[in-house]
């Protein structure tokens, strides 16, 4: 049907045209539609036909409204139907994100297709179509997951999950319209005599085709996330997964994890399974303001694409395995890994390189290896935590062994040993960019289970008692905690049980900043003093970090929380102050520590210049982690900013190269403090804070400038035409 609609819509619009002459209308052709965006999709594979594709979209505020059809225009000019099954919308009711499906004509072997997204009229309804996955069965999809276990064999199938959702057990449909459905349920491992295991759970999920032979990918999960269930831990078994009566994965000896999961991929006809890359409009998605403004003029190198394949061996990739990710997220340094965004996403956007796409899809399905999925078994999602019974739920060690609270207790010393250390202070974003850009469903539920496990790892009063809130995290943790919880909020489906929630855990954060940093104006630098009840505590500053906190602020703004638009103007003081302020020399604006008190009971600097001669007028200064001083005794305080008087200063006393104008904190590095300042100064222009502009030409002009085709994980730069808004929201 596709096809024919392909091959026949000029014509159409020949005879349309055709027509309206001959009834004295007018008698040229509507121009074509512009485009909101354009995908291209890249066959990878020999030639197809008939070729089924699915994929997230973002759409910018008041660009798509929700009642308005979409449809694909190709080269030619045909037009392709597409099915938007809008999941999300912004606040003036236009969709924010909506997945995507169609059916190509034809792709000849490694040819693509630009599809421009034009709106246009909806694909048809379907008449009826409840049975349509029971169909599926009575035509002969099958498939099933078998655990030998402990002497025992447990197996669940489709058809298991689909006789329990005809029970009322929570199942539904995530995909729904004549292109294409995708059914999700679950079902219990039961062993032969039909007892479930206490701990193993499997979920399915099919997205069909209707039309197209057997074209239906099948998705099988194996999760260990139950809560509440007695006895936690890791386990260890033999499994074989099937789909359409073929092994498609199978392992001796896995070690499941506890409160982690894995999944499994497959075609049902596997013959027919498209090969598809479809690679996203970037320039559309960072307008929208989904991400954040990353420099689109940086092309990563090729050295930097081919390292992402050496750093990916085939034992990285599969069941609880975590692709690119540190498995000790505590370590220090700057790491690929940490940041707005991973470097490999980063990458991604910047060069919709396949070798990147597998890099971030291998983080993303690893994401589920981590042990911080709690999901509550009496609702069937990530716990939640605003609720009496569950508001005094705790993950932190202190507390497992103490009643009542309701915290997943590991059966007993050792058995839920892992490899993997997670931590906030260093969490990368695994999940929200594969799924803005896959709409798979899996995607959003790691990100929920990240979000909602990131204030749990304190006792219930430092987080508000199921509020949610962070401010007991390493300041670095506090942003992003606040960028993962963001991204929750922002995207989860408007008819998700857990959308309100997110976004009250997130308004209880920025309720809590705005009362103690805006309101309460504790000092007059704009910086992270600790304050505030329950909130982690510094002697001092790491600006790097309080940087972090301030782009998480200017990012949620932009991301349309309004609240955190007068958090990110009180904070943005320190960092622009640093770059700006007459008496405190910008080549320190990237210091690794700051004293922001004279001593421990007294109160903060009144002004970045006594802080400045205070940390750096004595006869020796902490520059780049090192106690430095001049042999022949000269001040630094004393060498005029920015001069080739202070960078000599500088290499004297360091025993290095230092050029005028180079910053404090491994300037040329792109995982360097000044990197690292770059987000919070490009947010502060952005949104149009005081002297924000003036910071960020300061800091463009500055020497020994990162090289970001390498790693661009910071290379953030100000949007144009938001200071104007920011303004009027004052």
């Amino acid at each position: 049907m596709s096809g024919t609609l392909s091959s026949s819509a000029p014509r159409l619009l020949r005879l349309l045209a055709l027509a309206a002459m001959l009834a004295g209308v007018a008698t040229h052709v509507a121009a074509a539609p512009a485009a909101l965006a354009e995908v291209r999709i890249q066959n990878l594979g020999g030639e197809q036909s008939a070729i089924p594709f699915t994929f997230g979209q973002v759409f910018a505020p008041g660009d798509l409204r929700k009642n308005e059809g979409l449809a694909a225009r190709l080269d030619d000019g045909a037009l392709l139907p597409l099915q938007a099954d809008v999941k999300a919308t912004h606040a003036d009711g236009s969709v924010r994100h909506a997945v995507l499906s169609g059916v190509l004509p034809r792709l000849g072997a490694r040819g693509n297709a630009a599809v421009a997204l034009v709106k246009g009229e909806a694909p048809a309804p379907r008449a009826g179509g409840s049975q349509a996955i029971d169909s599926l069965l009575a035509d002969g999809l099958d498939a099933g997951v078998t655990i030998e276990i402990g002497g025992a064999t447990y197996r669940a199938t489709l058809a298991n999950a689909v006789a329990g959702a005809r029970g009322g057990k929570g199942a539904g449909l995530w995909l729904d319209g004549p292109l294409v459905r995708e059914w999700r349920g679950a079902a219990p491992l039961k062993a032969q005599g039909g007892a479930a295991h206490p701990l193993l759970e499997a979920r399915f999920a099919v997205r069909w085709y209707p039309g197209l032979d057997r074209q239906a990918r099948v998705e099988v999960v194996v999760e260990n996330t139950k809560t509440f269930q007695a006895g936690a831990r890791n386990l260890d078994y033999d499994v074989e997964v099937e789909v359409g009566g073929r092994t498609v994965y199978a392992k001796k000896g896995l070690r499941h994890y506890h409160h982690a999961r894995w999944r499994q991929l497959a075609w049902w006809n596997a013959a027919r399974a498209p090969d598809l890359h479809v690679r996203p409009d970037s320039a559309y998605l960072i307008a929208s303001r989904a991400v954040s403004n990353y420099d689109q003029g940086i092309a990563p190198s090729e050295l930097s694409l081919v390292n992402q394949v050496k750093r990916l061996p085939e034992e990285k990739t599969g069941p609880m395995t975590i692709g690119p990710v540190n498995p000790y997220m505590p370590a220090t340094g700057g790491r690929n890994d940490i940041g707005p965004l991973p470097a490999w996403s980063v990458q991604y956007l910047l060069s919709k390189d396949p070798r990147a796409l597998r890099t971030m899809v291998a983080a993303a399905e690893g994401s589920g290896s981590w042990s911080i999925h709690l999901r509550d078994e009496r609702t069937g999602y990530p716990l939640r935590t605003d609720s009496a019974a569950n508001r005094a739920v705790s993950t932190h060690m202190n507390l497992a062994d103490k009643g009542p609270l309701p915290v997943p207790r590991c059966a007993a010393k050792g058995l839920c040993e892992t490899p993997y250390k997670h931590d906030t202070s260093h969490q990368p974003s695994l999940a929200y960019l594969p799924y803005l850009l896959t709409g798979d469903y899996y995607y959003l539920e790691e990100l929920q289970f990240w979000a909602a496990s990131n204030p749990l790892e304190t006792d219930p009063v430092n987080s508000g008692h199921g509020q949610g809130l962070v401010r007991w995290q390493q300041v670095r943790g506090q942003a992003w905690s606040l960028r993962t919880l963001g991204h929750a909020a922002y995207i989860t489906p408007d008819a998700h049980p857990l959308k309100d929630y997110f976004a009250r855990q997130l308004d209880n954060n920025l309720k809590f900043y705005h009362a103690t940093y805006v309101a309460g104006n504790p000092n007059a630098l704009g910086v992270y003093d600790g304050s505030g009840a329950g909130s982690f505590k510094v002697k001092a500053s790491a600006p790097w970090q309080d940087d972090f906190l301030t782009w998480s602020f200017g990012y949620l703004a932009e991301l349309g929380f309004e609240k955190a638009l007068p958090i990110l103007r009180w904070k943005a003081k320190y960092a622009v102050g640093r770059m700006t302020t007459p008496g405190f020399c910008w080549i320190q604006a990237s210091a690794y520590h700051l004293e922001f008190r004279p001593g421990p009971k007294e109160p903060l600097f009144r002004d970045l210049p006594t802080m400045y001669a205070f940390n750096f007028g004595g006869d020796s200064i902490l520059n780049e982690s090192k106690k430095l001083r001049h042999p022949q005794g000269l001040k630094y305080i004393d060498q005029p900013c920015g001069s080739h008087e202070q960078s000599e200063w500088l290499r004297v006393a360091s025993k290095g190269h230092w050029s005028p104008g180079r910053m404090s904190g491994f300037s040329d590095s792109v995982l360097g403090f000044p990197a690292n300042m770059q987000p919070a100064l490009a947010l502060a222009a952005t949104w149009g804070v005081p002297d924000a502009d003036q910071a960020w030409e300061r800091f463009e002009a500055r020497a020994d400038r990162p090289d970001y085709r390498k790693t661009p994980v910071w290379a953030i730069v100000p949007r144009a035409g938001l200071a104007r808004e920011g303004a009027a929201r004052r």
